[in-house]
This record gives C-alpha cells, structure tokens and sequence, in this order.
C-alpha cells in the first residue's frame, strides 16, 4: 500500500513568521532582549517579519527557540510563551478554536489544524470511558529543545482551556524527563498534579469536562472558520509533518511491524532517501518504530487493561522475554512497573 499524502518537513518554510514566533520575539523584546542578537543564525530579519511576509522553517523556528533560550536563560520562558500561542490571531484556524462550542471541539481543530497551530508539535487526542487524554509528537526533530516545545504546547492548552471555559480546568500532566529545578513553575501553570519520570509525556481530564458549553462560543462563526481553515491547509498543500505520516502508517501497521524498505516502498521513496529523511529529522528508522509500539503498548495497559501477555501477542512477540526486554528499552522499565505505574494514577 502507497502512502497517498503530502506532508511538510524541518526545512519546509511554510510558518508565518508574524505567528507563533512573533510572540516568542515579542517576549524576548519585553525582556529588553536585541533583536539582532536573538535572530543571529536564523536567517531572519525583524523588519521582514513585521512586513507580515516572512515564513520560516521549523528549523528556523527552532534556531529562534534556540537563541532566545539562550538569551532569556530564564525558566519560566517557555511556560509564558505557550500563555501566548492559543487561540493565537492566526486567521481562520484561531477563530475555528476561538469558537469552539466546548473543549472537545477545539481539541479536534488543535489536532486537525496542527499544521497551522502546532507546527513543531503534533496534538493526538485519545479517549477512553472515564478520561481524555493529549499528548504530543516531536513534528520536525527538535533534539534539545524538545522540552521547551513541550512544556509550551502543555501551557498553551491549559491556559487556552481555562480562558474559552471559564474555569482552571483540573488537568493532570505527565512528564517522562525527571523533575526539574524549576518544578515551581509547573505547579504555577500546569497545577500541582505535575508528575515525572513517567512512560509519556501526556494531559490527562476527566471526560465530563470534554462537553461542557464554553459560554463565549458562536456555532455559526466557528462553523465558518472551521470551513475556512480547511481551505488554507487545502491550498496550503498538507496537514501533516512528514515524521508524523510516518507514524499514523506505522501505527496502522503496528502488529506486523514493517522493515525500513517495506517502510519505503509504501512511501514511494528508496530506502536510502527514507534514512536522509529521517537523519534530517534528527531520527532514525528504529527510533520511530520504538515510539510506535510504546504508545500502542501503553495504550493497550492503561486503556484496555490488557495483561502482559495480551500486549506481547498483540505486537506479535512470540517470546515474552523478548517482549519484556523490548519493553524496557522502550520505556526504561519493566511491563509489571508499568503497569503497577499506570495503576497509581
């Protein structure tokens, strides 16, 4: 099976650069930070982006979120930045989530406009009978400033929630890096239900929350928007990040986990060129089938409450040994910890 899609890359320049990096800008000029110094190496020039014409990379954006780490060298950067992404004024995208009519509705734009609103970070949204749960996907290879792309993305939907709802949602974050020094400014904005050093880095709520009317929601406008944003992304050419096809096919393929040329082949590339692909990412083939059969396994834990032994046949492991060594390079630790991990939430 060919994979029928288009997709963006790290070095496509498709992010409006009077977006999502005008406001990390903007937060490092608040600091009294030079505009020279923080695009140094981007390839950027302030006064482009305030023509409202430049468009950059992800790794471009990713070089700015670079500097401006550097620069700032404060720990709530990152925490403030994602105060300042959504709903965001990005056009019709931002109008779809800013008139979502609940917060179910405006997960499903933030997932199917990730293109638009979340370009270095991929939302998925998974549901089972008492909680939602969100976590992200690293779209372009951020290496090192993955955490700080994160701890934006986690930010920018609470505080988006808590705006559009009303009410400080009562959202449960986990992270998989261990505790920072800087915890405080995790209680501050992501709430003291903050966990580390767990499987995934994920939000989790009670269901009940996902239906509840937002009170300043119009459904004709958000309809509209909705319609409008969809165009964009039709005439912008893809929805999706080139790791994140990736994933979705491996995902589907999950149980009968496709070599790198059975990989290629579907991608209607060579082998060779999948690798330059992914290197360009900062991945490799295997990385990608590791984080694959990871989520799946921890799904099939929490969501399903599957055994070890269901889990490995499912991912058609026919030594449970084996399962449980694979396991553990996956997460670091053993199915039964896992599992006994899972439980105490």
């Amino acid at each position: 099976m060919t994979v029928k899609t288009t997709w963006y890359e790290a070095d496509t320049r498709f992010i409006p650069g009077h977006y999502q990096p005008a406001a990390l800008i903007d937060l490092a000029l608040s600091r009294n930070i030079d505009s020279h110094r923080l695009l140094r190496g981007t390839g950027l020039f302030h006064e482009d982006i305030l023509a409202g014409q430049t468009r950059l990379s992800p790794q471009q954006f990713l070089a700015l979120i670079g500097n401006s780490r550097r620069l700032l060298d404060a720990d709530d950067s990152s925490f403030l930045f994602g105060q300042r992404l959504l709903p965001g004024h990005y056009g019709a995208a931002s109008h779809a989530l800013r008139h979502a009519q609940n917060l179910h509705q405006a997960l499903d734009a933030l997932v199917q406009q990730q293109a638009l609103l979340s370009p270095l970070a991929s939302p998925r949204l998974v549901l089972d009978e008492h909680h939602a749960y969100c976590y992200w996907l690293d779209n372009c290879g951020a290496g090192e400033h993955w955490r700080f792309v994160l701890e934006a993305s986690m930010t920018s939907l609470a505080a988006m929630s808590q705006w559009l709802g009303g009410q400080r949602l009562p959202w449960e974050c986990s992270f998989s890096h261990a505790e920072p020094r800087y915890v405080e400014q995790y209680w501050v904005h992501l709430g003291e239900q903050t966990q580390f050093n767990r499987p995934l880095d994920l939000m989790r709520l009670p269901r009940e929350f996902l239906t509840r009317p937002w009170p300043r929601a119009s459904a004709t406008a958000g309809q509209v928007a909705r319609l409008e944003a969809n165009e964009h992304l039709r005439q912008l050419g893809f929805a999706t990040s080139f790791l994140d096809a990736l994933y979705c096919y491996l995902q589907t393929h999950v149980r009968r986990a496709p070599s790198l040329e059975q990989t290629a082949l579907a991608f209607a590339m060579s082998p060779a060129t999948l690798k330059r692909k992914l290197s360009k990412h900062r991945s490799g083939y295997q990385q990608q089938v590791d984080q694959v059969r990871k989520h799946v396994a921890l799904y099939l834990y929490q969501m399903r409450g599957w055994s070890n032994e269901a889990v490995a046949d499912y991912l058609n492991f026919n030594d449970p040994a084996n399962f449980r060594r694979s396991f553990k390079r996956w997460t670091g630790s053993t199915p039964s910890l896992i599992r006994q991990l899972l439980g105490s939430r």
